[in-house]
């Protein structure tokens, strides 16, 4: 393999993110290990750019508008950003999100945490999974969700999103277990379970679990 490489991001597959958002998976596509890299696609202007969040992670993040305009707003600071501009937020704790103020905008976004080796966040594979269940290969999907709890053990949201697909896909079993590690650790997770959709087919099975 030679040592570097290259693209444009608009060779790389753009799959849903949040929301109305197009994720393109540039740190996935490079197989980047030392930092997280990804761009985000808003279809229209006024729709969110980038979500509205904090990062708990502890991550400094530098955002850079490729294409379009976009406003951020920072901390309740609003901020307008052309293309070229760079947003650096490093207070993880800042809440930040950015609108598109014209059709097409692209974000890059950029993090890791200060002094502490970089570790892919889990929720790529829950973003890449939920492509896959959607167009019906479900065991891509659950495939994809194992991978990442084995680089995440136990990570509630995997489990969760597992649970889904597996539950679709016939595995009652596999399911309930993997629902019920999701919701041992989280209420909303438990109050979710409830009404979604995935599960309607476990959900006379008394293993379901109860609600809160």
């Amino acid at each position: 393999m030679r040592g570097w490489d290259v693209a444009n991001v608009s060779d790389i597959e753009a799959l849903p993110g949040p929301g109305s958002l197009q994720w393109t998976p540039v740190r996935r596509h490079f197989d980047i290990r030392a930092f997280g890299i990804n761009a985000y696609t808003s279809a229209k202007a006024g729709d969110d750019v980038v979500e509205r969040h904090t990062e708990m992670t502890g991550h400094e993040e530098v955002y850079v508008v490729l294409t379009g305009s976009a406003t951020f707003t920072l901390a309740g600071e609003t901020v307008d950003a052309p293309a070229g501009t760079l947003v650096f937020v490093r207070d993880s704790e800042v809440e930040r999100a950015a609108v598109a103020r014209e059709d097409g905008t692209t974000v890059l976004a950029l993090g890791a945490k200060p002094g502490t080796p970089y570790e892919p966040s889990a929720w790529e594979h829950w973003y890449a999974a939920t492509p896959l269940g959607e167009q019906g290969d479900l065991e891509g999907a659950i495939a994809e969700l194992r991978r990442g709890l084995e680089l995440h053990p136990g990570h509630r949201m995997l489990c969760f999103q597992l649970a889904r697909w597996q539950a679709l896909a016939g595995d009652r079993d596999g399911a309930l277990e993997n629902l019920e590690r999701a919701v041992a650790q989280s209420e909303h997770m438990r109050r979710w379970a409830q009404t979604e959709p995935a599960f309607d087919s476990i959900r006379a099975d008394p293993r379901f679990p109860a609600p809160a």
